[in-house]
């Protein structure tokens, strides 16, 4: 389990793709799934994003929110948004304002050498604003069924 299961989402204040500020009180009264990516527009980041797209009806159908979160620029987003037909926000954190908090942001190894980075991560938030299940080091297949199967089962507890 991770230190922050059970610790409120820290305060935060960014924009997502339209301008707006999104803040931590964004994620009360309703559950919310907060995945990390690396970079827009790449494999990895592109399917999975696709995923929850495509399964957001899924994810909405349990009182749920979803939100991509990434170093990218508002452009950056915008571009990914428009080729890709998202339909859900994603926020821009240049300076890892909430994704070093997290521990969604540091040292991983890429192509054989360490780097810093984003570290594919999700985070389920409860309508109180406390994070109830992370994912770390994401694997990107059947991940967004995990995310599903666990937000239900947290409904039901």
């Amino acid at each position: 389990m991770s230190p922050l299961t059970g610790k409120p989402i820290p305060p935060f204040s960014l924009q997502d793709d339209q301008g707006t500020t999104v803040t931590a009180k964004d994620f009360q009264g309703r559950w919310t799934v907060l995945y990390a990516y690396p970079k827009d527009s790449t494999p990895g980041c592109t399917t999975e994003s696709c995923d929850f797209r495509d399964n957001l009806a899924r994810v909405q159908g349990l009182g749920a929110q979803v939100y991509g979160i990434s170093r990218d620029s508002l452009k950056s987003h915008l571009n990914f948004i428009a080729k890709q037909g998202l339909t859900f926000p994603l926020l821009s954190d240049p300076d890892c304002a909430l994704l070093a908090p997290l521990g969604a942001f540091g040292k991983k190894i890429m192509y054989g050498k360490e780097v810093q980075g984003i570290i594919r991560s999700t985070f389920l938030v409860d309508p109180k604003g406390i994070i109830r299940h992370v994912w770390p080091k994401v694997s990107v297949k059947g991940h967004v069924q995990a995310v599903l199967d666990t937000l239900a089962a947290l409904q039901k507890a």
